[in-house]
């Protein structure tokens, strides 16, 4: 009863939370401070790596992205060489490669028909590029922190937004070669401050194709009506050119990102949300009517003086003697846990930041470096309860736990991790991470997690062990044959499925911001969703483990652990059902890249499902043993 009012708080707090949400946004601090431009002031044009987007199928064909410089786009590069700009952890871990840029751009001078620099472009060279352009594969630049975008309207509600980047060039159905956009129209939004100070508020960059012919004083017409065809059997001469017209805009500066913020059909997340809720509803009444009615009668029943009562033990009291015997591999449990508490207070803390508007989306790559950083310090929690638990299942190798605390989440990502980004590299991406950044994240593991880890293992170890309310038997008790739906395949997909409900659409969204390049900024349905997530992981295995305890079934630590996290293993066939619907890709480097990371992606949920089944079950069943008096 008090664990149903619990999950019933548990989401009214959530709802609240959910609801107050929209108040962050009094508090948004956008991550860098404004920029106010004078007239004639220069304005830099920041360039970044292209990635692909939807083709003319509607199919993703690419997870690569290639650096705007790569020798075989061949553009036009400003004199003295491109010079990098700064950027963060995870903006660089996730395939930013930001730039300078050949572009000249001043605050209020409108200008027409600039030419950039004219390129001759081999046939091998222009195979890549139309390969690329078949592909849907889009520039991405920058000016203020706010990417070029493209204008769409939402067919839903007919409503205008910003779509980031631009096409690298156009094809339509039945066309052999595809046009190469060589002309962009940039439009730039500024809202004025005074009559002295400009801010940009937007920037809408519409490409074209045109054959130019630069004239030998250096001046062209944009006017070419023949489109910019790459051949592959000869070399091409490019022409490059832009025109700049400058808008002004009644956006604030505060307001400038809600264009780019555009969500498609809010409704479809509050249904995510409602779903969410009904399936912990449904499972938050089951659980209060075995708590309210059948448990609390069997703790009555043993509880009582009556002799009738005490002839013979039945249900779950029969395994009170075994019930806290230590699992098999307590160790690798123990380390699973740790790495699972870690995991946990690594969402929570990223999620409160989010919601109180500190990753904002003018900060590239915050939120992946926020994850990873809290990953880090969150090793001394992780090296806390792994000790901890480990000393209370009666394991007395300090030094063994640490070592396998320190490697198995890390090391196992990071082999992964290696194995991908050397195919990135293979394939000349500018997505695989340089040398300094990847020794620069194995820095961090070594001088802080690691240390964290051990000194949190240390204290954990010497804390005081979990003791158990009732005794343990020497002998193990034999355990009967179990029905079908309690053996270990079905229950753990039974309970898998009911917590991969409660946030299949949510993960949608999701995952075509990722695969798609888009923005996801709903934090605050993210963080009902999660808690939502939470409840309904424990409240299914808690459940479970109740019906296995009835069963006689005592060896409850692995099964809540598995049970909880078999969602993973859901999430793993969204991701392969995803892949078959939304994307097409041809090369090795992309698939290993895709399923690489849906297997880590994976791996961590299982892990921190896994956490959140194991505390409830543990919770759920030291109270019930307390409860009964044991002779």
């Amino acid at each position: 009863m008090r664990l149903a009012g619990f999950g019933m708080r548990a989401v009214a707090a959530s709802v609240t939370v959910g609801l107050l949400a929209p108040l962050a946004r009094a508090f948004y601090l956008p991550g860098i401070a404004p920029h106010d431009y004078k007239i004639g002031e220069a304005v830099e044009l920041q360039v970044n790596s292209l990635t692909p987007s939807l083709n003319a199928e509607n199919k993703l064909e690419s997870v690569l992205s290639f650096g705007y410089y790569d020798e075989r786009f061949h553009f036009c590069q400003p004199e003295g060489g491109p010079k990098a700009v700064h950027e963060s952890l995870g903006s660089i871990l996730f395939g930013d490669r930001i730039y300078g840029s050949a572009f000249d751009l001043h605050m209020l001078k409108d200008t027409s028909c600039q030419v950039l620099c004219q390129q001759k472009i081999p046939g091998a060279d222009a195979a890549f590029i139309n390969d690329k352009i078949m592909k849907g594969y889009n520039y991405n630049w920058l000016i203020d922190g706010l990417p070029a975008a493209t204008v769409k309207v939402d067919d839903r509600t007919e409503q205008q937004f910003y779509s980031v980047g631009f096409e690298l060039g156009s094809s339509q159905a039945g066309q052999l070669v595809p046009h190469f956009h060589n002309h962009y129209e940039i439009t730039v939004q500024y809202h004025t401050l005074d009559a002295v100070h400009h801010r940009v508020v937007g920037v809408v960059v519409t490409p074209a194709s045109k054959n130019t012919v630069l004239p030998k004083d250096g001046t062209a017409s944009c006017d070419a009506a023949e489109p910019m065809n790459l051949h592959e059997d000869r070399d091409n001469s490019v022409v490059f050119t832009y025109s700049v017209k400058w808008e002004a805009s009644e956006k604030s500066w505060a307001t400038r990102w809600d264009d780019y913020l555009h969500a498609v059909d809010p409704r479809i997340h509050w249904f995510s949300l409602i779903n969410s809720m009904v399936i912990v509803v449904f499972l938050s009444a089951m659980l209060g009517l075995i708590l309210m009615r059948t448990l609390h009668k069997d703790i009555a029943r043993y509880n009582s003086d009556d002799a009738e009562d005490l002839q013979e033990d039945f249900g779950w009291k029969l395994v009170h003697g075994d019930v806290f015997r230590p699992p098999q591999r307590f160790e690798l449990l123990a380390v699973i846990l740790g790495s699972g508490y870690q995991l946990f207070w690594m969402v929570v803390t990223t999620l409160v930041i989010a919601l109180l508007g500190f990753l904002s989306p003018s900060s590239r790559g915050s939120l992946t470096t926020a994850m990873l950083l809290l990953f880090i310090v969150y090793g001394f929690s992780a090296g806390y309860n792994s000790a901890h638990l480990c000393h209370s299942f009666g394991g007395l190798s300090l030094k063994r736990i640490i070592i396998t605390t320190v490697l198995f989440v890390p090391g196992i990502c990071w082999v992964v991790l290696m194995i991908i980004n050397l195919c990135l590299v293979v394939a000349h991406s500018s997505a695989a991470a340089p040398i300094g950044t990847l020794l620069g994240v194995m820095a961090l593991w070594f001088v802080v997690s690691i240390p964290l880890t051990v000194c949190g293992a240390y204290l954990g170890f010497r804390r005081k062990t979990i003791d158990p309310p009732v005794r343990v038997n020497q002998i193990p008790r034999q355990i009967p044959d179990q029905p079908w739906y309690l053996k270990p395949i079905p229950s753990a997909l039974m309970g898998g499925i009911l917590t991969f409900g409660a946030i299949f659409i949510e993960l949608y969204f999701i995952m075509n911001s990722i695969w798609f390049h888009k923005v996801y900024y709903v934090f605050g349905f993210l963080f009902l969703v999660f808690c939502i997530l939470v409840i309904t992981t424990a409240e299914v295995t808690v459940l479970l483990t109740y019906f296995h305890l009835c069963a006689e079934d005592y060896r409850w630590h692995w099964r809540s652990v598995y049970t909880a996290g078999a969602s993973a293993l859901y999430v793993f066939l969204y991701g392969i059902l995803f892949y078959f619907s939304r994307l097409r890709l041809a090369s090795y480097a992309s698939l290993i890249t895709y399923f690489g990371w849906m297997a880590i992606a994976c791996l961590l949920f299982f892990i921190l499902t896994g956490t959140i089944g194991f505390v409830a079950s543990h919770l759920f069943v030291r109270r019930i043993y307390s409860a009964i008096k044991i002779d």
